[in-house]
Formats: structure tokens, C-alpha cells, sequence
């Protein structure tokens, strides 16, 4: 396992998970203490959480030994939101595009695109994303293209 301050240092000191920030100087024990996260390093495969990656004790805990779950951000007016680490890991995989929510306004959709962007950013800082708005049907859906 890695040094906590190296994978604190180089996350921002942010979880992962929540992408809230995390207290370097909180004690470890603490459920909004720092936690080195290994998910997926020991199953040898290729995904965004095949490295160790700074998260929340509670987060850590909470996530357990499932897939982990990585919330799309509260304001965002989204619907059929797409869950963001399998996208994010069939994209890493295969490539491609994927439709990941879908808005009612034109508005909505700039907004979750750009949180998207940005949100991916920090999550799987090697992985290159765009995104895409195409209107249809009254609605607008949000697609993501690796790459």
C-alpha cells in the first residue's frame, strides 16, 4: 500500500468517491479521515480504479467490496443518469460514445456537461472525454465520446 501523504498529494487531498475534500490532518480513524483506496488493483485488470486513489474512511468503508458508486452531482437536472464508473470503464476499454442522461432543456444539458467534464477530470485524470448534446424528441441527451 502507499505511502497516505504520496496519494493524498497527488489527488488534491479530494475522495475519489464523493469528490469532496479530505482533511489531511484528520485522524485516519475518523469517518472523514483519509483512507488509501485499492479497488481494483488486486484484480489485475485495466480500469479508472486500477490504482490507489485517496478517499474518505466512510467512503472507503461504505463501498466495501462492490462496484463503487460515484454520485452525479444533486443540482443537476438529469434524467436516466448513467452510472459514471462503468461508463467511464466500458469507454476506457472499448472507446466509443455513450449516451450517459438525458435533460429537458438545452440549459440542463450544458450544465451536466460541464460538471461531467470536470468531474471526470479529477475521477480518471488519463482518460480524455468529450461531450456531445443532441436534441430530439423534446428532450436533449448527454453523450460522452473517450477520446
Amino acid at each position: 500500500m502507499s505511502d497516505l501523504n504520496v496519494v493524498g498529494d497527488r489527488d488534491g487531498w479530494r475522495c475519489w468517491l464523493c469528490d469532496e475534500p479530505v482533511d489531511s490532518e484528520a485522524s485516519v480513524n475518523a469517518d472523514r479521515g483519509p483512507s488509501v483506496d485499492s479497488w481494483g488493483v488486486a484484480k489485475g485488470k485495466k480500469s479508472l480504479a486500477s490504482a490507489e486513489r485517496l478517499a474518505h474512511r466512510a467512503c472507503n468503508t461504505r463501498k466495501g467490496k462492490v462496484q463503487p458508486v460515484v454520485p452525479w452531482a444533486p443540482q443537476l437536472f438529469v434524467i436516466d443518469p448513467a452510472p459514471i464508473v462503468g461508463t467511464v470503464d466500458r469507454l476506457t476499454r472499448k472507446g466509443g460514445q455513450e449516451v450517459v442522461a438525458r435533460c429537458p432543456t438545452q440549459g440542463d444539458a450544458d450544465e451536466a456537461a460541464t460538471w461531467l467534464v470536470d468531474r471526470l477530470s479529477r475521477l480518471a485524470p488519463d482518460f480524455s472525454v468529450t461531450t456531445r448534446i443532441e436534441p430530439g424528441g423534446g428532450q436533449f441527451l448527454l453523450v460522452l465520446r473517450a477520446g
